[in-house]
């Protein structure tokens, strides 16, 4: 006899009608009632795309369950057996996974903003008790694209789990196992790695701005491209004058044709403190291979600038105007450009300047509700992208990875239809 025969094994029928009940009770219906699925054995089922905010999971099985898509959020999934359970896109805010088990479990851009994962097993290390009779299952959690803010994974056990991408900032991870993880291009700004085992981990690109370190084992870690507290590059000290003042004359260098002021070239300077480029008007301004990770450009005039190779890492891009505009080989990874307008520039006599974002790095970018007519993407990363309600007529996709990215049935045929051209 398996430890599994002393749980209460359900059906997908019996459990749709648990979940009927569960939404009655959330909308505060007759008849409703909470979901109390504590114990029970859920392997195999599915609760995709279903909302059960608030519903107790404590100690269940849902081994290999499909949960794309589902609502979880404030959820109890205290020592819960996720093991090779499908949670892409899930939404698990502040949800309760401490000691649960998610040992080859897939969470690609899951917003798991809060959570409690202390003393959670992510990785081979651990078996849970709960199946003791089953043959282990090999391989870390996949949380790439996750968002893990302020979650708190102190005692965890994450070997060879994959981070890459994730947002992390201010997560508190003391004392974690993390030995060989991906965290390439994770965002660890304000995280408390202190104690940690990071032996073998790969931290290639990974922020870790006022990140705590103290005591943490990094032997053998890639720390290659790492983004820490040093200036990449010339700071906004070393500009040729105040940032308003060079900004001031950038704009009469726009309203005047070129007759007054002068242009704005930033390109190379790291601007990652202080500088804030909300509603400025930065037509044609220079930023090549410039640091300008997590600034704030929303509701900003961007026509025609030049960003090749800008490091834009959470970037906020939100309704800006990006007509004509140059991101060739740019990193944009988690960038906010909802409702950002890239369609081509009307320019004089009927010329038109298509915007370029070829070879661009836009791994789990927000673009939904964009107008991305004619754009260039080809060669470009759009692995998890959100594209909902975005213009793709026009785009040229040719070589594009849309892995995991977001798309209604229109646009899944517009961009399969491009990318097969």
């Amino acid at each position: 006899m398996s430890d599994r025969d002393y749980l209460t094994r359900i059906d997908q029928t019996e459990l749709d009608a648990i979940v009927r009940k569960h939404g009655m009770f959330r909308q505060a219906r007759l008849g409703g009632v909470r979901a109390i699925l504590a114990g029970y054995d859920l392997s195999d089922l599915s609760l995709r795309d279903l909302d059960l905010s608030h519903a107790d999971f404590s100690g269940a099985s849902l081994y290999r369950a499909d949960l794309r898509g589902a609502r979880l959020d404030y959820v109890v999934l205290f020592a819960t057996d996720l093991r090779l359970a499908n949670m892409q896109g899930t939404s698990l805010i502040r949800a309760d996974l401490r000691g649960a088990c998610l040992r080859g479990a897939i969470l690609i851009n899951a917003d798991m903003t809060g959570v409690d994962l202390r003393e959670g097993f992510l990785t081979d290390a651990h078996l849970m008790p709960l199946h003791k009779g089953l043959m282990p299952q090999s391989g870390g959690a996949d949380l790439s694209g996750a968002n893990l803010t302020d979650a708190r994974l102190s005692g965890a056990v994450a070997i060879e789990s994959n981070f890459s991408d994730a947002t992390m900032k201010g997560c508190k991870i003391v004392r974690a196992s993390l030995q060989g993880s991906n965290f390439s291009g994770a965002n660890l700004e304000g995280a408390d790695l202190s104690m940690c085992d990071l032996s073998k981990a790969n931290l290639n690109g990974a922020v870790l701005i006022n990140a705590a370190l103290s005591l943490a084992n990094l032997t053998d870690a890639n720390l290659a491209g790492a983004l820490t507290n040093t200036p990449m590059g010339p700071s906004v000290d070393d500009l040729p004058a105040p940032i308003e003042e060079l900004m001031r004359q950038h704009t009469a260098w726009v309203g005047s044709n070129g007759g007054e002021g002068r242009p704005l070239d930033i390109g190379g300077f790291d601007l990652r403190r202080g500088v804030n480029f909300a509603h400025a008007c930065l037509t044609m301004m220079k930023a090549s291979s410039a640091m300008l990770y997590g600034l704030n450009f929303s509701g900003a005039q961007l026509q025609a600038v030049d960003m090749r190779g800008a490091d834009l890492r959470h970037a906020n891009f939100q309704n800006a105007d990006l007509r004509g505009s140059n991101f060739v080989d740019a990193k944009l990874t988690n960038a906010n450009m909802q409702g950002a307008r890239l369609q081509p520039l009307v320019l004089m006599q009927g010329h038109t300047l298509p915007s370029n974002l070829s070879r661009a790095n836009l791994r789990y970018v927000n673009l939904s509700d964009a107008s991305l007519r004619q754009v260039d993407f080809r060669g470009a990363d759009l692995a998890g992208a959100n594209l909902l309600g975005a213009d793709l007529t026009g785009a040229n996709l040719e070589g594009a990875n849309l892995e995991g990215a977001r798309l209604n049935p229109s646009q899944s045929a517009l961009a399969g239809s491009a990318v097969a051209e």
